[in-house]
């Protein structure tokens, strides 16, 4: 490490120059604090010394944007989705994501045969709808033994409905109660 004040060259593990007596420090490459040669981690901040802070990321233009996800999309896509780009642009919205997950399914199902199985679940899945439902959410996926939900987000229903004869939805909801099943 090299003094701030003779530039002599010091050992790492030293915390004054070696030369001149100076207190030896680095500067934190996120936060601008400073840190002793030897520390692994910023006080201030805790950004790890030996990686590089990341900036923030660039934000990109629409044709970089469109360039970055031609590559994910069949060939037309692009064009039809563009065709349409006035009618389909939207709004950014804060929307909850839910996440169920019965447990102990796999040992259960083990013991059961696939037409019980089946039984159960489709029981499970009337539940979790309906109280999905309750709270104005939409289900979003089903999966084995589970949903993902949707709460804040528009259905393609009403998203249709959206016009001079649409109802005012509010815009903020209720946030869903956990439900026992």
């Amino acid at each position: 490490m090299k003094c701030p004040k003779c530039q002599a060259e010091n050992p790492e593990v030293k915390k004054f120059c070696t030369e001149c007596g100076t207190k030896l420090f680095k500067i934190c490459p996120k936060c601008g604090g400073e840190v002793l040669p030897a520390d692994k981690f910023c006080g201030e901040c805790g950004q790890a010394l030996d990686v590089p802070a990341k900036g923030t990321p660039k934000e990109l233009s629409f044709d970089e944007k469109l360039a970055k996800i031609q590559k994910y999309l069949p060939g037309g896509l692009t064009e039809k989705i563009l065709a349409q780009r006035g009618k389909i642009e939207g709004e950014r919205k804060q929307v909850t994501v839910m996440f169920t997950d019965m447990e102990g399914f796999t040992p259960l199902v083990e013991k059961l045969e696939p037409e019980e199985a089946y039984s159960i679940m489709d029981q499970v899945y009337e539940i979790l709808i309906h109280k999905v439902h309750d709270f104005e959410g939409t289900v979003n996926e089903m999966t084995g033994d589970g949903i993902k939900a949707l709460f804040g987000a528009p259905s393609a229903w009403m998203t249709r409905l959206k016009g001079p004869s649409a109802p005012d939805w509010p815009s903020t909801r209720r946030s869903p109660g956990s439900a026992n099943v």
